[in-house]
């Protein structure tokens, strides 16, 4: 392995990333997009369409390297996230909060699995070939995460954060990636025809009764050892150790996805008082290498040869599922559970946008074997959705409170639902900065 030029691949796209994510936040656009657009640029992707020299082209060697550096990143991506979670929040976000959630997850897999069929030989070929199934199956889960960054910080700005909608929002956002998550690990599961369905059924559940066993022991544990040494960075370590066992057992012991093990690990130390510290530690190291090489990995590694009219179709139209489907699934919910027109709406257009998630789960379907034997490539899609639904949600989320007054937590929550479905304080940006800035950096012990 020539290790020189592994280096010289990691500063270029570490150069380029930050540029591009520089440049997107300065129009309004999520970082994680320059970042995707950056590893297009620099890699085979585009130049390599006409045969021109791009910064990097991947090598046997490099692109194992790279890889592994970009597993690294999407478990601590997902690990980050589920620290993220307020659990309270989520005990306290009540009956529409759920209903909700499933909305926006049930309807966008529907559509996007009959928008899949055409493409994937009709019912007849589905009905035949249970690896197709499972491949319309996909393009609907890919469609089923949210990523709300982008919601949070114009509802901010126009002061409706702390609002009714604002707070359904985030408590959906959060239970929706959640399911959509369990529902990838199953469809994964799933594609080996020698395993019994049932069987990855119970494998899933146990997982969730071991990890939630464990994890309420690791938590005695957590504390003990943050009253010994407070705001110190071998806490952050052992969260780290914790990720990584969780993500390894998922994968190996149970046959589900590891950034479920991830995912899971987080949500167990999110009630942690120093989760926030932890989470801060564990970005600091992802945000600097591991988090850009995974999303400029995909960027480099996307193709688009054989990029065609038909390809063009399916990604035009998975765009516009993706879209439709929250709007339809999040806002249609809201309207049953007797919300106004207006607020139904707003909390629909509020669930549009798409981000690292729905990259995350495309890119583990991708290498879980999914979509293998079929000659559309979902990531040019995805990165698609990404962008439009990025630009369209801060536009569609104004013009839906056009006119509106700021309303208080309670007004237009329907009658005698109140308390179940709004927690008492309603969360901030959830991906914003967490820790206070008293937080001292501690000396390295």
């Amino acid at each position: 392995m020539d290790i020189t030029s592994i280096l010289l691949d990691l500063a270029i796209i570490l150069f380029a990333t930050k540029a591009m994510g520089m440049l997107m936040r300065k129009i309004g656009l999520p970082q994680v997009v320059g970042m995707v657009i950056a590893g297009l640029l620099i890699g085979p992707a585009i130049w390599g369409q006409f045969g021109w020299w791009s910064p990097i082209r991947p090598t046997p060697e490099s692109t194992v390297f790279l890889k592994g550096i970009a597993e690294i990143g999407v478990v601590m991506i997902l690990f980050s996230a589920g620290l993220e979670t307020d659990v309270k929040e989520l005990k306290r976000s009540g009956l529409f909060a759920t209903l909700i959630a499933f909305g926006g997850v049930l309807v966008p897999i529907a559509g996007g699995f009959l928008l899949a069929v055409p493409f994937l030989g009709g019912f007849s070929a589905i009905a035949a070939d249970k690896t197709i199934l499972l491949d319309a199956v996909f393009i609907g889960v890919i469609l089923a995460a949210t990523s709300v960054g982008i919601t949070v910080e114009t509802l901010k700005e126009m002061g409706r954060l702390k609002g009714k909608v604002g707070t359904i929002i985030l408590s959906a956002a959060i239970i929706d990636d959640v399911i959509g998550i369990v529902v990838l690990s199953i469809a994964i599961g799933f594609k080996d025809t020698s395993v019994n369905p049932w069987m990855t059924l119970l494998m899933t559940v146990l997982f969730f009764v071991a990890a939630i066993a464990v994890g309420l022991l690791l938590n005695r544990g957590f504390k003990w050892l943050m009253q010994k040494y407070p705001h110190n960075r071998r806490v952050p370590i052992f969260g780290l150790v914790v990720c990584f066992v969780y993500a390894y057992c998922a994968e190996k012991l149970f046959g589900i996805a590891d950034i479920t093990g991830a995912y899971v690990a987080g949500i167990m130390l999110s009630t942690l008082k120093e989760s926030h510290y932890i989470d801060r530690k564990v970005d600091i190291n992802s945000y600097m290498i591991f988090a850009p090489v995974f999303f400029a990995n995909i960027g480099i590694n996307t193709s688009f040869a054989g990029f065609n009219g038909t390809v063009l179709l399916f990604s035009l139209l998975f765009v516009l599922v993706g879209i439709a489907g929250k709007i339809i699934g999040c806002g249609g919910v809201a309207k049953l559970c007797r919300f106004s027109w207006r607020d139904s709406t707003q909390i629909g257009v509020g669930m549009i946008a798409r981000g690292e998630v729905a990259l995350v789960v495309c890119n583990k379907g991708l290498e879980g074997g999914l979509f293998q034997n079929v000659p559309i490539n979902p990531m040019v899609a995805v990165i698609m959705l990404v962008i439009i639904s990025s630009l369209l949600c801060p536009i569609l989320l104004k013009l839906a409170f056009k006119g509106s007054q700021p309303p208080s937590l309670m007004d237009g929550m329907p009658e005698d639902k109140t308390k179940e479905a709004l927690p008492d304080e309603v969360s901030s940006d959830c991906n914003a900065e967490k820790i206070d800035a008293s937080v001292q950096e501690p000396a390295v012990n």
